[in-house]
């Protein structure tokens, strides 16, 4: 008996236990196996390919390259934000990434206004050497363009056919003077209306001959600012022949916007400081202040006249002054970046912003642009002053942005256009001139001569290459770029290719040759997308190569050859987009 309630409460235990397993689990796991998604993508999760890092989309679902599923993206492993990308200083190093801080972190002067501007030459001190009388320039005692000339001094002698005739007229005059003095004075007043002095009508008049070249004196004295005329230049009477400035005065031209234009009076005090002379400063007080405003770029000019009696002061010279406010009119101190930093688009100007001070992570800012001085841009909006963004290098950046699947130049909303064409759109094309283009052309030849190199697994034939790139590089023309974009872009790109290059033309290991020409072709992609070589060019990508991280490099073949792997992966990747 006791036996059977023995098996029997056994039997009714594993029931209990069984059901326990088959149900109670079921219970708990209820919600899971569903896998609901939900909460990823409520919490920005992003989905991406282990074949094609470049894919990256909001939801889950397949790759539209090879089909397969994707997998969550992975954002938060080192603490990043979702559009936050990070380098290894060994890459930073490679490319020679530089940062700095912008505006000035530790100001406290938050009454002081900054405008930037130029050095011009004082227009009130200016002075045109004309010709008086009309003949050919037989001596121009001018020979260059900056040359100090002195009050008194002979600028240039002029047959005058006109004068050879009034001192004929003189003698024969002079002859009849006690008859005819009206006559007489007549004639010797024509000639002082030509600035021909009383000692020389005296001298004519005195020898009886008449001279055929007279001369021109400077009547100021100061530095040759423009040469009008050359030696054997015919002149009408009254044309100018050269224009004197007197330097011992200068303006100091500024740009002023219009939400500052009542901050500024004329006489308030400024100082004045150049990258020339930067621990000099110069005191001086706004003299004239622009009654209309320029509508295209919404400024107002602001001017100051500067004390130059040491003459380093220098027209064209860029210059920066602290205008002090009072403290009723004190605003946010203004933020000035270097053009290398910004990267212009057709529609979007972008800085990369270091967003941790101690590790190498960046992330990609959309900025407003105001005025450009020399190679500084004002910004208007984007940037806070004390951050910290890129200014060498940022292409460098954004290659690594693109092959993360973030936010960068050519990808403004994270994810990765599943048409090419689409995805290469928004580097506009820039206007240059077919003879850029050209020079441009020889640097993309010695391109594809290393690419071809490195396909081949031949590290001697890439340094020679990479030696060819740098050579024509420096034959690249920059003054046939007109347009300010342009050039600005390009003396960004320039200084990429030429670090890229310098590093293989270095090195014989291809491994490490190839880690450059990851670099190298990042910004070639960058070139010929905004300038044309006037050829069909295959833009091509291996998922496999920088760590699985992916590469592009540009072919004109259509057919894969792989420069990362050589023979041994020669067949992997596929054609990612073209430019014409």
């Amino acid at each position: 008996m006791k036996k059977n309630i023995i098996y029997i409460g056994v039997a009714l235990i594993i029931g209990v236990l069984g059901g326990f397993l088959l149900f109670g689990g079921q219970t708990s796991n209820n919600g899971k196996d569903n896998h609901d998604h939900s909460k990823e993508i409520a919490s920005n999760q992003m989905w991406t390919c282990s074949m094609h890092p470049q894919i990256m989309q909001p939801e889950p679902g397949d790759c539209p390259i090879c089909g397969m599923d994707l997998i969550p993206a992975e954002s938060g492993g080192e603490g990043l934000a979702l559009n936050e990308i990070k380098m290894t200083n060994n890459a930073m190093a490679l490319a020679n990434i530089q940062t700095v801080v912008v505006g000035n972190a530790n100001s406290t002067d938050g009454n002081i206004l900054l405008l930037s501007g130029k050095i011009m030459a004082n227009e009130e001190a200016n002075a045109v050497q004309a010709s008086y009388f009309e003949g050919r320039i037989e001596k121009l005692n001018v020979n260059f363009t900056g040359e100090e000339v002195r009050k008194g001094q002979l600028l240039a002698t002029i047959y005058a056919p006109e004068l050879v005739a009034a001192q004929q007229e003189l003698l024969t005059a002079a002859s009849m003077k006690e008859s005819q003095p009206g006559l007489y004075n007549a004639v010797r007043n024509k000639l002082k209306l030509w600035k021909v002095s009383e000692d020389q009508i005296n001298q004519i008049e005195t020898s009886g001959k008449v001279r055929e070249n007279f001369p021109i004196y400077a009547t100021v004295s100061g530095t040759v600012s423009e040469k009008m005329a050359e030696q054997g230049d015919y002149v009408k009477q009254g044309q100018p022949i050269i224009k004197v400035s007197n330097l011992g005065t200068v303006w100091a031209m500024f740009d002023a916007y219009e939400n500052q234009i009542s901050q500024l009076k004329k006489g308030q005090k400024i100082i004045v400081t150049t990258n020339a002379y930067p621990n000099k400063e110069f005191e001086a007080t706004v003299s004239f202040i622009n009654p209309t405003l320029n509508t295209a770029s919404r400024t107002v000019s602001v001017r100051a006249t500067l004390n130059n009696k040491d003459a380093i002061l220098k027209p064209g010279m860029f210059v920066t002054s602290k205008v002090e406010l009072s403290k009723s009119t004190t605003t946010e101190p203004q933020i000035s970046v270097p053009a290398s930093a910004v990267l212009w688009t057709g529609n979007r100007s972008l800085v990369y912003v270091k967003t941790n001070p101690n590790d190498p992570i960046f992330e990609m800012r959309e900025v407003g642009l105001g005025a450009k001085n020399g190679d500084m841009y004002t910004i208007i909006d984007g940037l806070n002053n004390g951050e910290e963004i890129v200014t060498n290098g940022t292409f460098t950046v954004d290659a690594a942005a693109q092959l993360q699947g973030k936010r960068s130049m050519m990808n403004a909303g994270g994810q990765t256009e599943l048409d090419p064409e689409n995805h290469l759109a928004e580097n506009e094309r820039l206007e240059v001139s077919s003879k850029f283009q050209t020079q441009l052309k020889a640097v993309f030849d010695d391109y594809i001569l290393l690419k071809d190199a490195l396909v081949n697994d031949n590290s001697n034939d890439a340094q020679t290459a990479a030696k060819k790139i740098e050579e024509n590089l420096a034959k690249v023309d920059m003054k046939l770029l007109k347009d300010e974009k342009a050039h600005d872009h390009w003396m960004t790109i320039q200084n990429e290719l030429n670090s890229s290059v310098n590093a293989i033309g270095k090195s014989s290991e291809i491994a490490t040759q190839r880690g450059h020409f990851n670099h190298l072709s990042a910004h070639m992609i960058n070139s010929v997308q905004l300038f044309g070589v006037n050829e069909k060019v295959y833009i091509e990508f291996c998922p496999m190569a920088d760590s699985n991280k992916g590469a592009y490099w540009l072919s004109l073949e259509k057919e894969i050859r792989n420069p990362y792997y050589g023979e041994s992966m020669l067949k992997c990747g596929e054609v990612s987009g073209t430019l014409e």
